[in-house]
């Protein structure tokens, strides 16, 4: 059975008339008649009573008709859907981010997305970018926003570098500025100021730490195992100071003093990345073209 044959039957059905029929569906008159014919012997079951002038459906006809038509209909339903999503109109994209990033970068980026396309669900995972890779190579996420160099290997991803980000210090306005009142600061220069850090699993607390420990100390918790937003309310608080991306500080600035790092400094890259296996859904390239060109 074939839904073109399907199509030629309910148009005979409704028209009552072979060559009106055709016409309906722009096919000629004697293939549609052949289609007819072909359908009935699958079916082994006559559809129609032909006599000249009138065409009356059988009993068969008669049962197969609103099944046809829910056939008809669902296709047609489900052509919308898929061009709705073509034209991206619907569906989701499934984005994850570091805790940073989301804070930082993601909010312009998806309020213009979500602007242009409102039927488009967007669902945000944060993470450490080790459990944003693991993700994405489970098909669990479209797109992730990752920090380079990755921490494990990973073949099968693609990533294309989005920014390389300044890292500062940000402190409470009514503590003493660290590094004993310098505009700018070294890493060496935290050595004796209690440090506000993050939770195990972020990207910044392994680089701060490295960069502490290259200048031959160890950093002086003041406390541990925040998320980002907790960590800069207990700077606000005057618990101690951290090491947080500039575009973090900017964002949150109220209530914060920001240093930033003498050269080198600290710099980390984000990068947008997908695996290299399986393409992006049509709405999960619009966001990396927008993240891309924002």
């Amino acid at each position: 059975m074939q839904f073109q044959q399907l199509q030629y039957f309910v148009a005979v059905a409704e028209t009552r008339h072979f060559t009106r029929a055709a016409d309906l569906v722009h096919v000629a008159q004697p293939s549609l008649s052949q289609q007819i014919k072909a359908l009935e012997r699958e079916l082994g079951a006559d559809l129609f009573l032909r006599a000249r002038g009138n065409i009356t459906l059988t009993d068969a006809g008669e049962a197969l008709l609103p099944l046809a038509r829910r056939i008809l209909a669902d296709a047609d339903t489900a052509r919308h859907e898929v061009q709705e999503l073509a034209q991206l109109r619907s569906g989701r994209v499934r984005l994850g981010a570091t805790p940073s990033v989301c804070t930082g970068l993601l909010p312009d980026v998806l309020r213009a997305f979500h602007d242009r396309y409102p039927g488009i669900r967007l669902l945000i995972e944060e993470g450490g970018s080790h459990d944003l890779v693991r993700e994405l190579a489970r098909g669990a996420l479209d797109l992730a926003l990752v920090v380079l160099p990755l921490p494990t290997p990973a073949p099968a991803l693609t990533t294309v570098e989005l920014l390389r980000e300044d890292l500062v210090v940000v402190s409470s306005p009514d503590a003493p500025r660290p590094g004993q009142g310098k505009r700018t600061v070294r890493i060496s220069d935290l050595e004796g100021e209690r440090l506000v850090m993050f939770r195990h699993g972020y990207d910044l607390r392994e680089l701060t730490v490295a960069a502490c420990r290259a200048e031959g100390f160890e950093p002086d918790f003041a406390m541990e195992g925040g998320e980002m937003d907790a960590v800069l309310g207990f700077v606000r608080a005057g618990l101690g100071v951290a090491v947080v991306p500039r575009m973090v500080a900017a964002k949150s600035g109220r209530g914060l003093r920001v240093t930033p790092l003498a050269r080198p400094g600290l710099h980390r890259t984000i990068a947008l990345a997908h695996r290299s296996d399986v393409a992006p859904p049509r709405a999960a390239r619009e966001l990396q073209r927008m993240l891309l060109e924002r």
